[in-house]
């Protein structure tokens, strides 16, 4: 039997391509059902509201990656999947969520018009340390008496991936079996028989086969996969060993700043190849960014979705 290799689904091209294709929605519908509704069925149909088609790949290089979709019950749903901690990162999570909860009303349309949103985040990090849970799903609660608000209307749903140590004998629960496979899939030489039984992720594991992959999609893949812990791993370098020398006594200051100016000349390579028209206005904005600034902003860099986000971001870290 010839081995399989399959696709991590935690790059975000690969998790694009896997939950949020034209073909992607019945593997969706299952995951939701899985993570959002304990494994019931609730969810019989949804539509993807930006899905990724094979024609992107030479852009998607400069996108921010999530998936939207909107559920047969008109709930809206955000799903994304976050390798790096990032800054400011639970405000993010939190304004994406009520953007796309105030923006469904227009100028004249009825409050009853508004539907649920819920944003499922799947993280490659512990965000909680005070809890051993691997999905965390978050509502409004009254303080005191921990009663839950009426309405659902918004809900943040966290899935941890390090958390998460099953092996495959272990599997019970719908929601195991899909994190199992967003932490595994990269390891297997096959489809085993117990995900095997789910046929969305089994049609999952047949999207993530290299083999089913183009050229361009393979490529692109493994760009990804090497270009976010390559560039950071050299900015993390350069102001660790700034850092060093901060510290060690008997030190030239100028080689310390030496170091930073070699972090503040990587970060706006990295910058002006994101936003390449605005050059000119990014060389003071670097310019002055502190050791542990630029330390923040290597950490956000991949992620940023505008220039108005990098202006943001900025501007914290300023604080």
């Amino acid at each position: 039997m010839t081995k399989k290799k399959f696709i991590s689904p935690k790059i975000d091209y690969a998790f694009k391509k896997i939950f949020g294709s034209d073909q992607s929605e019945d593997i969706l519908i299952s995951f939701l059902n899985a993570i959002v509704y304990n494994g019931e069925s609730v969810i019989s149909s949804l539509t993807i509201v930006n899905p990724y088609n094979p024609g992107q790949v030479e852009t998607l290089k400069d996108s921010y990656l999530d998936i939207r979709a909107v559920l047969n019950s008109g709930e809206i749903v955000l799903i994304e999947m976050q390798v790096a901690r990032v800054a400011a990162f639970h405000k993010r999570v939190t304004y994406n969520l009520c953007k796309a909860y105030a923006n469904q009303l227009a100028s004249g349309d009825y409050y009853l018009e508004i539907t649920p949103v819920i944003a499922v985040t799947i993280t490659d990090f512990i965000l909680f340390t005070e809890s051993p849970k691997c999905i965390h799903h978050f509502v409004l609660k009254d303080k005191e008496s921990s009663s839950e608000y009426p309405e659902h209307e918004l809900q943040l749903i966290f899935v941890e991936l390090p958390r998460f140590v099953k092996k495959l004998p272990e599997l019970k629960t719908l929601a195991e079996k899909w994190i199992y496979f967003m932490t595994q899939a990269q390891d297997l030489d096959e489809i085993p028989e117990s995900l095997a039984e789910v046929t969305a992720i089994e049609k999952a594991l047949t999207i993530a086969n290299q083999a089913n992959l183009t050229p361009a999609e393979a490529e692109e893949v493994s760009r990804r996969a090497m270009q976010l812990h390559d560039e950071i791993g050299r900015i993390k370098y350069a102001t660790e060993e700034a850092s060093k020398e901060a510290r060690a006594e008997g030190r030239q200051e100028g080689r310390q700043e030496g170091r930073i100016t070699e972090a503040r000349a990587l970060v706006l390579r990295l910058l002006n190849q994101r936003f390449p028209d605005k050059t000119a206005e990014l060389n003071p904005l670097v310019e002055g960014l502190s050791l542990s600034a630029i330390e923040e902003l290597t950490e956000s860099i991949f992620e940023l979705n505008n220039w108005e986000n990098l202006l943001t971001l900025l501007a914290e870290i300023d604080q």
